[in-house]
């Protein structure tokens, strides 16, 4: 009885303390709490080399934004889930953000496949969700809560393949694309679309799967038509077996490899080496681009990672101060009120001015840059 009387007059002196402090300590320690935002990425797996890269973006980013004050008097935080580049386990991370840890918008998933499963989720439950690298035809026609930052394959291919065809001459083309994934498959459509366009002959069309090693049989066909150029849809891993192929087979280097944006990852020369020299990809931004914003990013990155960032890790950060520019624009974390903010941002980042057409995808496409590696990087084609 002595020891319940004691805690009990504890327990009414802690609150007397607390109604003594008054309702502007509570909301003191409340207003201290983060103001937490979902990711799905592709952490662990054969694809990580994409999702390590926006991961280390939106950190960097996340950074700078609590250093000025984070948002709505809050700090900003990022709840990460593993998709593992599994269309399954990208879905239940999205409904485990909203339902366990009621998030009010989901950055991600990584790659289109995922966005075109695991958005759906999101779009019913009325939680906007960003892709920063989904650039498949067709993500944001998902849904009202759908947005995108990432510029479409529809903008950057053509780009890529006509500046090709006038600096090399080229008329006669092999495709080859992955048959079992929708990114690399939407990336193909948009491929035969712009050669048609160009008026550009293609020879052959070979397809593979995305866990497929061996590309040998694809190539000795591509080797025996001798087009002017390859053309190629797919994600990294695939996409540097067709450039080491091609280099075994004696292929010369003057017919070029262009990619989608699969291949436009430094990953392409980590795993292909010197077979991967000679790349074409089209991009909205490069190492090299000499603005002081990005020269600021990229020495920022290089300091906190000690290695360059790439395209992902570019739209990863700048896609960061978006978000958090439509959460104080909402003035609170409502999922309601943030994607109404957010198609009208318009922010001037890294990768240049940016806002969202009304079909929630990037607004300006005029600044697509196209890319050649050599010697393991990727500089403007000269």
């Amino acid at each position: 009885m002595l020891v319940r009387r004691q805690f009990n007059l504890l327990a009414a002196a802690g609150l007397g303390a607390l109604a003594f402090a008054g309702p502007s300590a509570v909301t003191l320690a409340r207003a201290a709490d983060p103001v937490t935002i979902g990711a799905v990425e592709i952490l662990t797996g054969p694809n990580n080399k994409y999702g390590i890269a926006i991961k280390n973006g939106f950190d960097l980013a996340l950074d700078e934004v609590n250093k000025a004050g984070g948002v709505l008097g809050r700090p900003l935080a990022i709840a990460y889930e593993d998709s593992a580049g599994n269309k399954d386990q990208a879905i239940n991370a999205v409904r485990k953000l909203i339902g366990a840890q009621n998030v009010p918008l989901i950055l991600g998933p990584t790659l289109s496949n995922e966005m075109f499963a695991a958005g759906p989720v999101a779009n019913e439950r009325k939680v906007p969700i960003v892709g920063t690298s989904t650039t498949a035809n067709g993500i944001t026609a998902m849904g009202p809560y759908v947005f995108r930052t990432s510029l479409p394959e529809a903008d950057v291919v053509p780009v890529t393949l006509k500046t090709a065809q006038q600096k090399f001459g080229i008329k006669k083309v092999a495709v080859m694309y992955a048959n079992d994934d929708a990114f690399s498959k939407s990336g193909y459509d948009v491929m035969k679309a712009a050669l048609e366009k160009l008026g550009i002959e293609t020879l052959t069309t070979e397809t593979f799967g995305t866990k497929d090693s061996d590309f040998s049989a694809q190539m000795t066909k591509v080797k025996s038509v001798n087009p002017d150029a390859i053309v190629v849809s797919a994600l990294v891993e695939p996409a540097a077996g067709v450039l080491l192929a091609k280099k075994a087979l004696g292929i010369p280097a003057s017919v070029h490899v262009i990619g989608g944006n699969g291949l436009n990852s430094p990953k392409i020369g980590e795993i292909a080496g010197d077979a991967a020299d000679g790349t074409i990809v089209g991009s909205p931004w490069f190492i090299g681009k000499q603005d002081p914003t990005n020269q600021k990013f990229v020495a920022a990155y290089k300091a906190k990672y000690g290695s360059d960032p790439d395209q992902f890790s570019a739209q990863a950060y700048d896609t960061l101060f978006i978000v958090a520019e439509a959460i104080k624009a909402a003035g609170a974390p409502d999922s309601e009120k943030i994607k109404d903010a957010l198609i009208k941002v318009k922010h001037t980042g890294v990768l240049g001015p940016f806002s969202f057409t009304p079909n929630r995808d990037p607004a300006d496409t005029s600044g697509v840059a196209v890319l050649e590696m050599k010697a393991g990087k990727f500089g403007l084609l000269q």
